[in-house]
């Protein structure tokens, strides 16, 4: 597939570290004196730093890149030495994505031989930010790092999946129902998720209009349980064409199985359903897509399941 991600001129980086709060995915850090991208994955291309940079080191680049691979990313990463490494299995490690993080560990492993640096050190390092009363031995994974600082991003816009930790159905149902939440990661708004995090693969997709949430008390118990969520607004949010390509990107990578689209009643609402129109359009999967509208009063009014 063909994608964005960018790309910097390191002839001309000073390391000046304006870029870095201006990445919304949190995949910028300075890295021995230069500006370094430590993870494909969370770069979306949409260039949000580059009008930071002072000397126009940051460029878009569009090249044709297969759905995230791990290995191919680290393998590329191995000649920029032992900190931006650490600096990209911390960057999967903070972001749950932790299958990617096994990959990663499990290549420096395989080629340790080539390596100038020692991967049990490097482990070892990751494990140990962590205070060991909270490591968690869960399914082998290694623990999620909690920060109060920024690290190379706003922590808000740090992917999180937390889908382990929704209560069982009996413990749900011991809840009053606006108390059980059902949302299985973060971030959630369309311009900020990125439909290469593993939480989306192979999953049923709510789109849902931003004042659904706040319209319909049933959201999370008749909307969202069992499913991946993004939120949207057609009318007040601005780069409409960035959101078709999400989508596309959804449906063609992620392979989400289906979409149900959450609208409201009223006329602007219908802005989801052209860009889900104009997303099947360049996707190369159909997938059917449920339309659900409901009214003012959060009453639904209609459902029913289409193909575009």
């Amino acid at each position: 597939m063909q994608r964005q991600i960018i790309t910097i001129d390191e002839t001309l980086c000073n390391g000046c570290g304006a870029c870095i709060p201006n990445c919304h995915e949190g995949a910028l850090q300075i890295i021995d004196g230069k500006a370094r991208l430590v993870s494909d994955l969370m770069c979306d291309g949409l260039g949000a730093c580059i009008g930071y940079c002072p000397l126009g080191a940051i460029t878009v680049e569009e090249r044709e890149a297969e759905p995230y691979d791990e290995v191919k990313v680290i393998s590329g990463m191995v000649s920029k030495g032992e900190n931006t490494i650490f600096a990209h299995l911390k960057h999967l490690k903070d972001h749950s994505e932790f299958g990617f993080l096994k990959q990663g560990l499990r290549y420096l492993e395989e080629n340790r031989s080539s390596l100038r640096f020692n991967p049990d050190l490097m482990l070892k390092r990751i494990i140990e930010e962590e205070p060991a009363e909270r490591v968690s031995q869960a399914e082998g994974q290694l623990p999620l790092i909690q920060e109060n600082g920024c690290g190379g991003g706003c922590p808000g816009l740090a992917a999180v999946d937390f889908s382990n930790l929704i209560s069982s159905p009996d413990t749900v149902s011991e809840k009053p129902a606006n108390l059980s939440s059902t949302l299985t990661h973060w971030p959630v708004q369309l311009h900020l998720l990125n439909p290469d995090s593993s939480h989306f693969r192979r999953t049923d997709l709510l789109l849902a209009a931003d004042c659904t949430a706040y319209t319909t008390g049933r959201f999370h118990s008749a909307y969202l349980k069992g499913k991946t969520l993004a939120i949207a607004c057609p009318k007040l949010d601005s780069g409409l064409d960035s959101y078709i390509g999400k989508i596309r990107r959804l449906i063609d990578d992620a392979e989400v199985n289906t979409i149900t689209v959450l609208l409201m009643e009223v006329p602007c609402c219908g802005g989801l359903l052209e860009i889900i129109r104009h997303s099947m359009v360049q996707a190369k999967r159909k997938i059917p897509v449920k339309v659900i509208v409901i009214d003012i009063h959060g009453v639904q009014q209609s459902e029913e399941w289409m193909m575009f």
